[in-house]
């Protein structure tokens, strides 16, 4: 797999979550990129999923919209038995080329909360930085209820003139509004960064439709236009596709190729092809775990990747055996994009470090916990002895998040 030349992407390196469902405290601190949940069904990865999700929706479709999607309103969305706002706190650093210095670590603030009438609002966003790497940080991004104010420039800075600006409304997110303006080059490339973000929940179902002819650059939230991504990589991108090819054909030895087959109604048909016979068959025959694989190494051989990559439980349809080799793919793509992944499989944890997985539990207050496996007491001392990542999950040496 090629990487782009000497760029490292923007991360995330810190994200700090209060009163969303089940995440009612929860801290992610010095996150790899390639970070992996595990734990029991109800442990709270699918929420701390969610959060990328929900943030997305925030910055692409609006506050209320992202509301509306995950129920009648923000009570729906609140910890359980807690009151005040629902709070995120992302940090992260800008993407740069590999030999400049590192940009400052710039943290981005949201709490969200209603209005006297149950309405969601923004009850305050704001975004700081520290450029030299000591003093107190400066806030260049301030607003509450859609009241506030923004330094504008390439590098905001303390003794920078501060410009006060309404926003339309308390529930409009000033870095959405903010963002679009060429003015504002560090609030544009944080809105940049988070609707560039893809959540996946792949379908094998999806991805066997027959869908309007014409290529498209990447693959949807299920995977529906698989054949239009595989259409778009052959005519702009076909040695990108041979990869793609050679590392199905290693993976699973008799598939051959995949064959985007153009119908006489305009619509595109996806074809498989064996290595035995002459002719592929058409995808709906195929099976289950060759489609999801297929998606999978489509999704992290995107020639122009997303920023943030979120995979839930790859595990699904996927032979075991084929679970350590995706982890691999998960880790070369990583140079490339941040990945964000959870799964209930030891193969897919045996072939990561630990200080890329984290296990999650619900405390004894109902809420969840999170910690880092390499910070567990004993387990660096028993991998350093040979022993599998995952093989010590399904024996029970994590501290919690175990089966």
């Amino acid at each position: 797999m090629t990487t782009k030349a000497l760029h490292r992407p923007p991360r995330v390196e810190r994200i700090r979550i209060e009163n969303f469902r089940a995440l009612k405290n929860v801290e992610f601190q010095n996150m790899t990129p390639l970070s992996v949940l595990l734990g029991p069904n109800g442990s709270g990865k699918s929420t701390f999923f969610d959060v990328f999700a929900f943030l997305k929706d925030c910055f692409s479709e609006g506050l209320r919209r992202a509301v509306d999607k995950r129920g009648v309103g923000l009570r729906d969305l609140r910890s359980r038995n807690s009151k005040g706002p629902i709070s995120f706190e992302v940090s992260y650093r800008e993407g740069y080329l590999y030999g400049e210095r590192q940009p400052p670590r710039i943290t981005y603030h949201l709490e969200v909360d209603e209005d006297d009438q149950g309405r969601p609002i923004i009850a305050q966003e704001w975004m700081r930085w520290r450029r030299a790497g000591k003093g107190k940080p400066f806030h260049f991004l301030h607003y509450t209820r859609g009241q506030g104010s923004v330094v504008t420039g390439e590098v905001p800075e303390a003794e920078d003139q501060r410009i006060e600006k309404s926003l339309a409304g308390a529930d409009v997110m000033a870095v959405s509004t903010l963002g679009q303006l060429a003015e504002n080059p560090r609030v544009k490339a944080l809105r940049d960064f988070i609707t560039g973000w893809h959540l996946s929940h792949l379908s094998a179902k999806e991805m066997r439709g027959i869908p309007e002819a014409g290529p498209q650059e990447r693959l949807s939230k299920t995977g529906d236009n698989l054949v239009n991504v595989v259409r778009y990589l052959k005519e702009r991108h076909p040695d990108r596709l041979e990869t793609i090819f050679e590392t199905l054909r290693r993976r699973i030895p008799q598939i051959e190729r995949v064959i985007p087959q153009t119908l006489p109604t305009g619509h595109l048909l996806l074809m498989v092809k064996d290595k035995p016979f002459s002719e592929g068959v058409q995808a709906r025959y195929a099976s289950d775990g060759t489609m999801k694989l297929l998606a999978y190494l489509i999704l992290l051989n995107d020639p122009d990747p997303p920023s943030l990559i979120g995979i839930e439980e790859p595990e699904n349809f996927l032979h075991p055996k084929l679970l350590g080799e995706l982890a691999e793919e998960c880790n070369l793509a990583s140079t490339n994009t941040q990945l964000i992944v959870t799964s209930h499989s030891p193969f897919f944890i045996n072939a990561l470090k630990a200080d890329q997985v984290w296990a999650m539990m619900r405390g004894n207050d109902g809420y969840a916990v999170a910690k880092r496996i390499a910070d567990m007491k004993g387990v660096p001392e028993m991998l350093e002895a040979g022993a599998g990542l995952g093989d010590l999950w399904m024996e029970n040496y994590f501290e919690f998040g175990n089966p």
